[in-house]
This record gives structure tokens, sequence and C-alpha cells, in this order.
């Protein structure tokens, strides 16, 4: 394919600048409808739908770490202190020698050990088949919840205490969210986009078609008015955020956001190259991966205020084991760990907010946490410092997830998702690995290492009659 001569190359991206400024500086007031101020004074659900439910009638108990060193991803310094939690929330965080507790609380020694707030994975797949799984079960709902509930009980003894689910088989994602938030199953929250929008033949639709790469885990929408309606279909199902993909034209985009803005949802999207500048003049909130996009682009990310979650790893993976993206129409273009670093750099070069994310698919999973340390260190490695590093995968993913009044930071009133590590993770990441202690919305799940299960506890039988005689 002949190229452009430079000249008509320069006029075309000119054209292009010009004809995106006026959605740009539309595009800046916008973002999701926050609805915190109306629902003041009431319980919501955890999740950024913030759906009004009643009160724990349940008096809250009291669980005491007490002798460790606090991380709390507020400052950038461990410090000594006590946490004291009640019910699902941080009462307070005490100086290490006070006390004021109830007598009946339940006090932790964690002296030598690190507390801070919990993992969160901004960019799962916890329900997709891996080379485990058979061919017709690649797409059933009740295999990708069991699939779901083993990868996520990995993630949550692994120091996990939210991720955001990117993408699954069925309605399965959306299974495991509100089991999770239930307490039924040992996992980390779940704050799930359902299917990916994308348009015909878009990203994980193309052939050859698989299980995977089909309506079980897609949908193939055509025309800005089809993107509407999949976006208040995925609200309907319980979407936390939305999930769109390259390829789409600027009007579905557009329609996208503007939807999902209104009904209080966040917009993130895997594209690249030109698809990327339309999505980030359109007004998306995030874009995924390390794919190539232009100069005007992350401009346009930096003035939007779009962030990023980079995924570094996931693709060092595929450079590792394949030598990089071949066969996929959605994946063309040149790939090489220097150009992702690159892009990293730019990202952060502009004053971008990046979080942290893995695109844990198949196989990925069972390497937790061990590639979701290595995308720290590429952090590191572009810049950041390490207890930087561990703020964006605390509280700079909270922000994302729109859930920092929640979640990402120990300070009271923050709902109680914290992990006491054996180490000292805000020097050494590697200490990150050695997980001691993991409690999600108060309760103590993760106990010297191990996942605590309770035993059952039988229901009463109910009132019995008096006997009839038996003949």
């Amino acid at each position: 394919m002949s190229r452009l001569p430079a000249a008509a190359a320069a006029a075309f991206a000119a054209g292009l600048a010009a004809a995106l400024l006026p959605i740009c500086a539309a595009a800046q007031d916008s973002g999701p409808t926050d609805r915190r101020p109306v629902l003041r004074g009431i319980e919501t659900t955890d999740d950024p739908q913030r759906i009004p439910r009643r009160p724990d009638p349940q008096p809250p108990r009291q669980l005491v770490l007490r002798g460790g060193r606090v991380f709390d991803s507020v400052r950038t310094t461990a410090y000594p202190a006590t946490v004291v939690v009640e019910g699902r929330a941080i009462k307070a965080i005490l100086p290490p020698d006070a006390g004021g507790w109830n007598p009946d609380a339940q006090v932790v020694d964690v002296t030598g050990k690190t507390v801070m707030p919990g993992l969160i994975d901004m960019h799962v797949h916890m329900t997709y088949p891996d080379p485990n799984t058979p061919i017709d079960e690649q797409d059933t709902e009740g295999d990708g919840v069991l699939r779901g509930a083993r990868n996520l009980s990995w993630f949550l003894e692994s120091g996990f205490t939210s991720v955001r689910d990117l993408g699954g088989v069925l309605n399965a994602p959306f299974q495991l969210s509100r089991w999770s938030a239930a307490g039924r199953i040992p996992a980390p929250r779940v704050f799930a986009a359902g299917h990916i929008i994308t348009g015909t033949g878009g990203h994980a639709t193309e052939r050859p078609v698989t299980p995977n790469h089909g309506p079980a885990y897609q949908w193939e929408r055509n025309g800005a008015d089809a993107w509407r309606a999949a976006v208040r279909e995925a609200f309907k199902e319980g979407a936390a955020v939305i999930k769109v993909a390259s390829h789409f034209s600027s009007a579905e985009i557009g329609a996208a956001v503007e939807e999902a803005h209104a009904l209080g949802l966040k917009v993130t999207c895997d594209c690249e190259t030109a698809y990327t500048e339309m999505a980030a003049a359109a007004g998306v909130d995030i874009i995924e991966h390390p794919l190539p996009r232009s100069d005007r682009a992350i401009q346009l990310m930096a003035r939007n205020k779009v962030a990023a979650i980079p995924t570094l790893q996931v693709y060092q993976n595929v450079i590792d084991t394949s030598g990089g993206f071949y066969g996929s129409t959605s994946r063309r273009f040149a790939m090489t760990s220097q150009s992702n670093f690159d892009m990293f750099k730019k990202l952060k070069a502009a004053g971008v907010a990046m979080g942290v994310g893995t695109d844990s698919i198949g196989r990925v999973n069972t390497m937790i946490p061990n590639f979701y340390i290595a995308e720290l260190k590429w952090f590191v490695k572009g810049g950041y410092t390490v207890p930087e590093a561990l703020i964006a995968a605390t509280r700079t993913n909270a922000r994302l997830l729109d859930l920092e009044d929640k979640l990402g930071t120990l300070e009271p009133g923050k709902l109680a998702d914290i992990i006491v590590v054996d180490g000292r993770p805000d020097e050494q990441l590697d200490d990150l690995a050695r997980i001691d202690k993991v409690v999600k919305d108060g309760r103590l799940w993760v106990d010297g290492g191990r996942l605590v299960i309770p035993p059952h506890a039988p229901a009463a039988l109910p009132k019995p009659s008096p006997p009839a005689e038996v003949r």
C-alpha cells in the first residue's frame, strides 16, 4: 500500500485536529452523573450504580489490627499505628499504644507486618476460558461462574479486595459480583462490565470465530442508537462500567459515552491508532492497554482527563510467548517491549493518570500475584517510586472506579478492605507475595495466608407440631 505524501499527510492531520477541537471542548465538561448529593444520608450499594439499600440490622462488631506499620495510601510513608474496624468500615486509626476499643473486640497482633489497603486490579477477565476448558463449555454460563469463582478465590488470597472485570461470558460476571457483594463466596468485590460493545468485526469478534469471540462475550452493534441501547442493556444487567472497543464511528462512541455518563457510569475503551483519538475526543474516561496512538491522542487524553490502564506485563507475556500479535484484524500494528514502554513514558510525561491492571485472560490468572507485581515494577521502571506505585494500585484505582469515597485508602469511614503483608511492600514490591491476612467488608477472609471459610451453621427446623400417633 502506498503512503500519502508528507504534505498530504500533514494536511490530513491538521484537518482531523481542527475537526476534533470543538468535540474536545464539549468533552472537557462531560463526566458521569454524580448521584452522591441526592443520596446523602442513606446507605447504598458499594458500586458506581449506588442503589439505595436498607441498613444492616446486625450490631457492628469490632476488629482491631494492633502493632503493625500502616501504609494508608494517603501518605507515601508508613507509620506505626493500630487500625480499628467496626462492622464494615474503618472506625479509627490510633497511635500504636492507644486503646479504647470494645471489650469484646477481636484483637489481632500484626507486629512487624504492614497494614495497607487491599489491592485493586483494574482489568481482569475472571470467566474467560483457559487451556483446561472444553470447547463446548467455553461459552456456557455455568462453567464461566465456576471458573470465575476459582480465579476470584486466588485473587482474594493474594491480597486483592476489588477487581474490575472487563468482559466475560453471558451473565456470569454479574452473578459473581452479586454473590461476592453478599459475602456468599470468597472473592474480591467484582465491578463488572459484562459484554464488550464493538462494531461488527471489531475487537474480540474477528475471525476465526471461537466461543469467546462471539455473542456470549461481545455485542456487535452498528449505529449510534444501537450503541446507546447496548449501554442501557448493560446498565440493566448490573454493569459498574461500560467497556467499548474499536472499531466504531464517532457517532457510535459519542452516543455510548453520553448515555453511560447520564446513567452515572464511566466508559473504558480498548482501542488503537485513530480510534483512540476519537474515543478521547468523545469523552471516554479510560483507555486500556499501551496500544499505538498519536501524540495528538495523548494530548487529548491529558486535556480531557482521560486516564490509562497500561497493562504492560500482559503484552510482554504475548511478546515472550508468541513474538507479537498475528492473524488479528483488531491488532494491525507492530508491537515491541520498547514501543509499549515508550507509550507508558509518554503518557506519564503528559500527566495522564494511570491505574494498575493486568488483563488476566485464561491461564494468566494462574500467575497471580506474580504478574501484578511485575506490572508494578513496570511503573517503577517508568519513573514511579515504590510508594507511588502502591498508591496507583489502591487510591488511584479507587478513584478510577468512581469509588474514592469508599475504597483505596485506610481512613475512618472508608470500607474495611485491608491487607496485612508479612514484609515492607512500600520498600520492596516482592513482599506483596507474602500476604498474611485479608479483610474485606470488615470480615477476615484470609488468615495466615489461607482462606477462612466458616463452617455451615444448620438452620433450625420449624417449630414441630405434636407427633401424630404412629400405627
